[in-house]
């Protein structure tokens, strides 16, 4: 594959990596150009076992042939731009981890009845807009059995850059979708919903009845604000985690380990 020495910031075909938005990189005019950034030899490998497309690296000097080898003989005949650590730090706007990122093709949205025919639990990620807290409710959900992962349109986008380093490449392991329509019609696909969220009538999460479920969709909500009333109202089960010392709640990615863990399928 072609090794390109860039020594300007402006050099044709690096401003994926640096100058272009999230947003642009979404390319929300035509979806199925858009791209995305992994960062670290070992994110970008999970990627590529996941069937990822690579579309460009940058790299620095010394890891074209040091930790980055294995991944651009994997990569086939796409551009690597390469250059000094303190002009690639310059034209992305911080260091890289382990000195290599791969712009890779953003795969279409999957159908919801699709990624959830088989699943026995899944979360809906509601307007949960922190990338790290994303990137972990994704880890998490790779380690505990989640079935599939849905994100309300508000909630950040799982291939951001951060999100996908915090998961540790975990946002390509479990599937996901965007979902544009009420919790509630989960039921449909034959789930029961968990609202996650401290009310009066509200059970604690080893309650019986949730782990006898065959099929459970455990709703989690935004950081500061939890879930809205009306989707808590419309809730099969509103659920909390029992907490101590006059604690009231647990940060989202904490609570939804927790709740991972605690209302896996059995």
């Amino acid at each position: 594959m072609p090794v390109i020495e860039i020594d300007s910031l402006s050099h044709p075909g690096v401003e994926m990596f640096g100058s272009l938005t999230e947003a642009q990189l979404r390319n929300r005019l035509e979806p199925d150009k858009g791209i995305f950034i992994a960062e670290s030899p070992k994110v970008i490998n999970v990627a590529l076992n996941a069937g990822y497309v690579p579309v460009a690296m940058l790299c620095e000097h010394r890891h074209i042939t040091g930790d980055a080898a294995d991944i651009i003989a994997r990569c086939g005949d796409i551009p690597v731009y390469t250059g000094s650590r303190e002009l690639l730090s310059s034209l992305t706007g911080y260091t890289l981890t382990r000195g290599v990122l791969c712009a890779m093709r953003r795969p279409q949205l999957r159908d919801i009845a699709d990624i959830c025919a088989d699943a026995r639990r899944v979360v809906i990620v509601d307007n949960v807009v922190d990338s790290t807290n994303v990137g972990a409710i994704f880890r998490s959900a790779a380690a505990l059995g989640i079935d599939a992962v849905l994100l309300t349109p508000s909630s950040c986008d799982p291939l951001n850059r951060r999100a996908v380093r915090v998961s540790m490449g975990s946002v390509f392991l479990v599937p996901w979708t965007r979902l544009t329509v009420p919790a509630g019609a989960l039921r449909e696909l034959g789930f029961k919903t968990a609202a996650m969220a401290l009310t009066d009538d509200s059970v604690p999460i080893d309650h019986p009845v949730l782990a006898e479920q065959p099929r459970l969709a455990i709703i989690m909500g935004t950081e500061g604000d939890g879930l809205p009333h009306d989707v808590i109202a419309d809730a099969d089960y509103v659920v909390r985690i029992p907490m101590s010392h006059c604690v009231d709640s647990l940060n989202v990615a904490a609570a939804a380990a927790v709740a991972f863990w605690e209302l896996r399928a059995r």
